[in-house]
């Protein structure tokens, strides 16, 4: 009994936490949709050229990237850079220990980050960039405090400030993108990493609508045969 009241207790400390955590981090909402090809394609691109030299995403074969609409001709000319086949993983060159000496930390894998951490939170972090020169790379975040990985889209972006009054983000140098193009830019990125936690989602939603449609058909027709078998029956 004495167990089981600790284990309630801590049980009740932990969800506590999470609540005050979640109450006083504010995340900006990811604009998902799987089904935009476009954007996922989009942010394919973007993984491949920015994330993948560092993250690796072993759970994702690039041959799934078919499912959003790409030939495999155009997944070997344009995104095929780490691997010979498409059906290898999205590996890295890079071992853990190269990381961990580089970076201070293995950057984790990438095909299972969204389901992680959600796509809010991966969304607003990488959006809450700003100079810092006290940490190490020169970057800071506001949704993860003290990270250790540097802002690899700062040119993109440029370089934001933080309000610690009021504690928000104010851009001082603009990048390449304004501030609509970047937030689209990572719209997209998430959008991606989203499908990429879980490919088989979009095969199983299409498949879902079929299956409503026949269970809707099934209901008339057992209806029907429902009326026919009682119809003599007062």
């Amino acid at each position: 009994m004495k167990i089981l009241i600790k284990l309630v207790f801590i049980i009740t400390c932990v969800y506590s936490s999470f609540g005050y955590a979640n109450e006083q981090l504010k995340l900006d909402k990811a604009p998902i949709n799987l089904n935009d090809q476009a954007s996922l394609q989009r942010g394919a691109k973007t993984f491949v050229n920015y994330c993948l030299n560092c993250h690796s995403a072993n759970y994702m074969r690039y041959n799934r990237l078919k499912d959003i609409g790409l030939s495999d001709n155009l997944i070997k000319e344009n995104l095929l850079f780490t691997a010979e086949k498409i059906g290898e993983p999205m590996k890295i060159a890079m071992t853990k220990k190269d990381a961990k000496d580089w970076f201070g930390a293995n950057p984790p894998d990438l095909s299972v980050e969204v389901r992680a951490r959600g796509a809010d939170w991966v969304y607003s972090y990488l959006r809450g960039y700003y100079r810092d020169s006290s940490r190490p790379t020169g970057w800071n975040n506001t949704v993860y405090v003290k990270t250790a990985m540097p802002h690899i889209l700062w040119k993109l972006q440029g370089d934001q400030k933080l309000n610690e009054e009021h504690h928000t983000l104010e851009l001082i140098k603009p990048g390449t993108l304004s501030v609509k193009e970047y937030d689209t830019l990572i719209g997209d990125l998430v959008n991606y990493l989203t499908f990429m936690s879980e490919p088989s989602k979009l095969k199983r939603l299409h498949m879902g609508y079929y299956v409503l449609l026949f269970l809707g058909l099934l209901l008339v027709l057992t209806i029907n045969l429902k009326k026919e078998f009682w119809k003599d029956i007062k």
